[in-house]
């Protein structure tokens, strides 16, 4: 059986954290995270680093990423700011992920679940050789373009736009200061 350690409530850890078998954080941790089993983080716990392990459980805050050999698994109230990258990955309803979302690889088989296969190379075929068969396209015929010739002609400068005509303005004959203008009259 492997050996379980806790971080409790209220405890502060600044710096990386390695080790062998499972962790348990309910405080809060300032560093990166490997462990070679399960690493699981309480509704109250938060990690500030990277979160390298087995299969990663979390319920808390975590800023970094996470990356399980077997699982990672958001439970409801987890809040992740960084990449997750495993085989297998759960997303429970009102987790939160802002980052990358990547399954890869295979999950890591249990030692008592299945025993391992040994795997075995294909048999490597050469290629047949392939006799090599120069093709050079035909040459093209070459013709000879008639010179040109290029008459010399004057530049002719455009036309200038006449300018448009209009009627001028009417001629108001001006009053004199103080004097009143009166309105003609038609008559009946």
């Amino acid at each position: 059986m492997s050996q379980s350690s806790v971080i409790g409530a209220g405890t502060v850890v600044r710096g990386s954290l390695e080790g062998e078998g499972s962790l348990e954080i309910l405080g809060h941790v300032e560093g990166d995270v490997t462990m070679s089993g399960d690493v699981a983080v309480g509704e109250g716990g938060s990690v500030r680093g990277h979160i390298v392990a087995n299969k990663i459980s979390v319920q808390g805050a975590i800023q970094g990423d996470l990356r399980g050999a077997e699982a990672v698994l958001l439970e409801r109230g987890a809040k992740v700011v960084g990449d997750l990258t495993a085989p297998r990955i759960g997303i429970g309803t009102g987790a939160l992920v802002r980052g990358s979302v990547r399954t890869e690889g295979e999950p890591m088989p249990a030692a008592n679940k299945r025993p391992a296969v040994a795997a075995t190379k294909p048999a490597v075929f050469a290629p047949k050789p392939v006799a090599k068969v120069e093709a050079k396209p035909a040459p093209l015929p070459v013709r000879e373009a008639p010179p040109i010739a290029v008459a010399a002609a004057p530049l002719a400068r455009p036309k200038e736009k006449e300018p448009e005509r209009r009627p001028p303005p009417p001629v108001l004959p001006s009053l004199g200061k103080g004097a009143k203008a009166h309105k003609k009259r038609g008559h009946d």
